[in-house]
């Protein structure tokens, strides 16, 4: 019995996974990276800023064959950052969220909370900026008040039990394979979400190998699935 709806923020509510995005795969390109677009989305969407600046301090080591110190590294990833915040203005919400938000808050006795592994000041921004935020607030929780980012299950456990809901009773929306896999590993139905810009061709059987019961590619359908919940 579904008791609560818990949405991933970027790539399912609001666009931001393709924000800059091709400035970022020039910039890594001017520093020696070879990854493209696809393998940046698959490999750490979803991953928090720490796990993420690890992986790519370690990328970078490799390609400068020694041991990065910790003034370039800061600034590889600060870089990173800069490339995506300039195009912060052309941030908006996935096609059809509010549609689904709402499709939700019409059913009785169904809690529903953001769990994102954004930080929390960029959570606020990006969903007042969208326009959901108060279908939310106070229910928007940043993984940067747990212990392990994403794939660990940290976030959902978190906000379970901050709404008051039992794991078990709790069902994700999620658009990242590691967003999955932490609501699996916190006991967590999941749906796989491929409606954001940024999932490429095969994104939907990546969501389904790390364990979402279902992926929905629109919030057309996506609402149409959750206004049936509470029936199921």
């Amino acid at each position: 019995m579904v008791k609560a709806i818990i949405f991933d923020c970027d790539g399912v509510l609001v666009d931001s996974e393709i924000v800059g995005l091709d400035d970022v795969v020039v910039y890594l390109a001017e520093h020696g990276f070879e990854w493209d677009a696809k393998h940046l989305i698959s490999t750490f969407t979803g991953m928090r800023d720490d796990v993420f600046s690890a992986a790519l301090r370690a990328e970078y080591e490799r390609i400068l064959g020694r041991p990065a110190s910790d003034a370039e590294a800061h600034a590889l990833f600060e870089g990173l950052v800069d490339k995506r915040r300039a195009k912060r203005d052309t941030l908006q919400p996935v096609p059809g969220a509010e549609k689904s938000v709402r499709a939700v808050k019409a059913l009785d006795g169904i809690r529903t909370a953001v769990a994102s592994s954004s930080r929390m000041v960029y959570l606020d921004r990006k969903l007042k900026h969208c326009g959901l935020w108060d279908y939310f607030a106070p229910d928007v929780y940043s993984a940067e008040a747990v212990a392990h980012g994403k794939p660990a299950p940290d976030i959902f456990l978190y906000t379970a039990e901050r709404i008051g809901i039992d794991p078990a009773d709790c069902l994700v929306i999620e658009d990242a394979h590691h967003g999955v896999a932490a609501a699996k590993a916190a006991g967590m139905a999941v749906w796989g979400f491929t409606g954001g810009g940024h999932c490429f061709e095969g994104h939907g059987e990546t969501l389904s190998e790390a364990g979402a019961a279902r992926v929905v590619e629109h919030h057309d359908v996506l609402a149409a699935m959750l206004g049936q919940i509470d029936r199921q």
